[in-house]
Order: structure tokens, then C-alpha cells, then sequence
């Protein structure tokens, strides 16, 4: 089946947006180093992460069934798959949400039967969510700057009272959500209430958070849901300027597959918690096991 019946062969790179796109901020973000050749080089590193033979089940019905995946150092890492192929059960494992009921999960080369939640931070994760997950009630700055809480060794009674480490760290996470929010154009709203904020916006602010920690591993949970062209194009070159601005390793949950082939250096899919393909962009594209499962053509001869 050609992949003309996907719409495939017409997507074109997924280029910066123009200023004029940036309308709820009238500041550019910084402009990116070149572009990042880490991929093709650390292949033959350890992974940033590796998920060996994942197996998880609910009441009996298969979530993921034995799914391996690895991601090199710098990559863009993207999960793909029709609705209900355990695209968020797999970043959900790897977050340490889900425990898989067989396999092993290594993060920087440390080895896990199931991932602590707790220490996500500390081993250099971040991510998002599929639905916000922002403190609407708190500033934009304030929203990013609880992206550095784990990084917080001062007491209650230090912070309190304003001692040498706790005014340190706090300087530090200001300087930090700084940096950030000049790089996603977000300083014109530093001082609004997040939950005032547009959809796109919001959605940039969680980006901020996840990115103020400067994560080797960043879980973007359908980033793009929810958004329009512009804000998904806007976003897009967000998730790539990261990588080749702080060499951030993005593992990428997303269901624009245009958006996906686009953006991503390799692609796995996954179809009733399987992986049934992984390979680069144009590798998936054509491959006819792909094409059929968002069709739904290899399903529909089943059911017959």
C-alpha cells in the first residue's frame, strides 16, 4: 500500500516558526546552536535509556507486551502509535508510575525493575503531561521555578530565616527560570497567574518547568494535544532548539504523526502494546505494518 494513502509523502520539515507566530509574546526565543550530531555518533555509547523486553497488563488486558527501546545521548526519540497502543503506559513506566510486570528499565546505565519516582530528578529525568499539570494559581516564573525543588538541599529553618545556602539556591533557581523563559519567549508573562494564560502558552510554561532542571532525559507526554497548527509548529521547533541548545535526550509521546516524522531522528510504533516497527522517519512511513494500523486495515480483516 503506498504511503500516499497516509498523506505521508506530502509532510515537509517542520521549520521555526516566524515571529510573527509568537502572538502571545512579543519576545523571540534564543536562537539555537547548529544542529545537534550527537545520534549517529553515541549509537555506540550507553543509551540514555534502554527498556528491555516491558511487559505490563490491567485486569488482564495487555498494556505493552514485551516492548524493547533504546534512546542515544541527543536524540529525538519518538512513540508513536493508533489510540490505545500504550504510548502512555510506556512513558508511564519509564517515570516510574507503572510497575511492568516483567522486563528492566536502565536510566544512564543504572538498572531498574521498576524506575523510582522520588529520585527521577536526581537521575536526570524530567517530564510532561498530557493534560496540564501547572499551578494556576502561581506566576509563570513561580510555575518554573518548582522545576528545581528536588534540586533543594537547605532546611525549612535555613529557608525561613534566609541563610547562606538557602539564598543560594534560591538565587540559582531564579537565574535559572531566567534562562529558560528567555529562551521560550515567556518573560512578557513572567508575573502572570499561569491559569490566565492561552492553552499554547500554559503548555509552554510546562515546557519551561521540565526544561529549568536541565534534564539529560526529557518525557514529553503529548506535548502538541490540544493545539493548533501554529502553536504545534511553535512547539515543534521548541523540543528541536532544546536538543541542540542544552543536548537534551527526548523521548517523545505524540499523536500528529506528521508533527512526529518531522521532528524525531528515529521512530517505534506500537499497536495493542506491541512494537511493530522502529526505524528512522522515512523508515516507518513506508512500512506497510504501520500504514495498515492507522488504517485500520489489518484489524478490520480480523474482525471478519
Amino acid at each position: 500500500m503506498p504511503s500516499a494513502s497516509l498523506g505521508l509523502d506530502r509532510l515537509a520539515p517542520v521549520s521555526p516558526p516566524p515571529t510573527t507566530t509568537l502572538r502571545q509574546s512579543t519576545e523571540r526565543p534564543r536562537p539555537a546552536r547548529p544542529a545537534h550530531t550527537a545520534p549517529a555518533a553515541a549509537t555506540a555509547a550507553t543509551p540514555v535509556l534502554r527498556l528491555k523486553d516491558i511487559h505490563l497488563s490491567f485486569g488482564g488486558v495487555t498494556a505493552l507486551a514485551g516492548v524493547d527501546l533504546s534512546i542515544a545521548a541527543g536524540e529525538i526519540r519518538a512513540v508513536i502509535g493508533p489510540n490505545g497502543a500504550g504510548k502512555s503506559s510506556l512513558v508511564n513506566v519509564v517515570s516510574g508510575l507503572y510497575r511492568p510486570d516483567q522486563g528492566r528499565i536502565w536510566i544512564g546505565g543504572k538498572d531498574f525493575a521498576q524506575v523510582p519516582t522520588p529520585q527521577l530528578a536526581r537521575l536526570g529525568v524530567a517530564r510532561t503531561f498530557q493534560n496540564l499539570a501547572l499551578f494556576k494559581g502561581l506566576t509563570v516564573r513561580d510555575n518554573i521555578v518548582m522545576g528545581r525543588i528536588a534540586t533543594v538541599r537547605s532546611t525549612f529553618i535555613e529557608q525561613w530565616i534566609g541563610l547562606g545556602r538557602a539564598r543560594r539556591e534560591r538565587d540559582d533557581a531564579r537565574a535559572r527560570s531566567d534562562e529558560i523563559m528567555g529562551f521560550l519567549g515567556l518573560h512578557s508573562v513572567r508575573e502572570r497567574l499561569a491559569g490566565t494564560l492561552p492553552y499554547g502558552l500554559q503548555k509552554r510554561v510546562e515546557l519551561a518547568r521540565a526544561l529549568v532542571a536541565h534534564p539529560q532525559l526529557l518525557l514529553l507526554d503529548e506535548p502538541m494535544a490540544g493545539m493548533t497548527v501554529t502553536e504545534k509548529s511553535e512547539m515543534a521547533h521548541f523540543v528541536r532548539a532544546a536538543r541542540d541548545q542544552f543536548g537534551t535526550t527526548v523521548l517523545l509521546i505524540e499523536h500528529d504523526i506528521g508533527v512526529v516524522l518531522a521532528l524525531s531522528d528515529r521512530v517505534a510504533v506500537l499497536d495493542y502494546g506491541r512494537k511493530i516497527a522502529d526505524g528512522t522517519p522515512a523508515q516507518v512511513r513506508d512500512d506497510p505494518a504501520v500504514i495498515d494500523a492507522y488504517l485500520g486495515v489489518a484489524h478490520a480483516e480480523e474482525s471478519l
